[in-house]
């Protein structure tokens, strides 16, 4: 079958197009977040255990901006992989076509699963640990633009971070990597881990622990996923060159 080629200028032009698909659904789904932001508000804080405090008119505007924006950052993301999917499968195989067509959708989910376990699990967690830290000596008040951008370092890169092993998958089953690449360098990728890890927690051990941990084995598990992909790909070659 003839693979259709699009044009420079018609390429370019089908990804303004996009683009403005995504930007368009995300200035929507802003406006629906002011909306529902009291909802989110209260949804959110109730990890706090008392009222947050602002120190400054601005920061209740401040507030309502980061929260609407993540609301639309979190459901424009599937919408974002789906333009990015219009646009580039006309340059795709039939194959290629049809890999992509079940891991689009389990990435969602990955990314969906990764937002729940930062913010039902590691962000209570650290949330206590810090808080039982300060004891009966300091007296802990919260203010509202420090809880959110705690709370947002916290739970967004783990979300995309537990893509992991599907974007293994798929680069294993687009023939870019192999399973004897990911273990000849995993101590290099543990190394990396342990830095993200860091980057993405407060300064102390035991919150860096509490995202090291998964991490590591989300990497394994794509190591596993990854040769079952690498497998099933030797047997299909087989079987078309036999």
């Amino acid at each position: 079958m003839e693979e259709y080629k699009m044009p420079m200028l018609e390429h370019a032009e089908e990804f303004r197009k996009r683009l403005i698909y995504v930007l368009v659904s995300f200035v929507i789904l802003l406006f629906s977040g002011f909306i529902f932001v009291d909802r989110i508000y209260d949804w959110i804080v109730h990890s706090a255990e008392q009222p947050l405090t602002v120190l400054g008119p601005s920061d209740i505007m401040w507030i309502y901006f980061v929260l609407a924006g993540s609301f639309a950052l979190v459901f424009t993301t599937p919408i974002a992989v789906y333009q990015c999917w219009r646009f580039v499968s006309p340059g795709l195989q039939t194959s290629e076509k049809k890999a992509l067509y079940f891991f689009l959708p389990v990435l969602i989910i990955f990314f969906v699963m990764g937002l729940c376990f930062g913010y039902y699990i590691l962000f209570p967690s650290v949330l206590t640990f810090l808080t039982n830290l300060a004891g009966d000596h300091l007296h802990t008040m919260y203010t509202a633009e420090k809880y959110f951008k705690f709370l947002l370092n916290l739970t967004l890169p783990i979300g995309f971070l537990f893509e992991m092993p599907i974007l293994i998958m798929l680069l294993t089953r687009l023939g870019i990597i192999n399973p004897m690449i990911l273990a000849k360098t995993r101590k290099i990728a543990y190394f990396i881990l342990m830095i993200l890890s860091t980057l993405v927690t407060p300064p102390d051990f035991i919150s860096t622990i509490i995202v090291f941990i998964p991490l590591v084995s989300l990497y394994e598990l794509g190591i596993s996923v990854s040769k079952y992909m690498y497998r099933k790909n030797e047997r299909v070659l087989f079987k078309e060159a036999s």
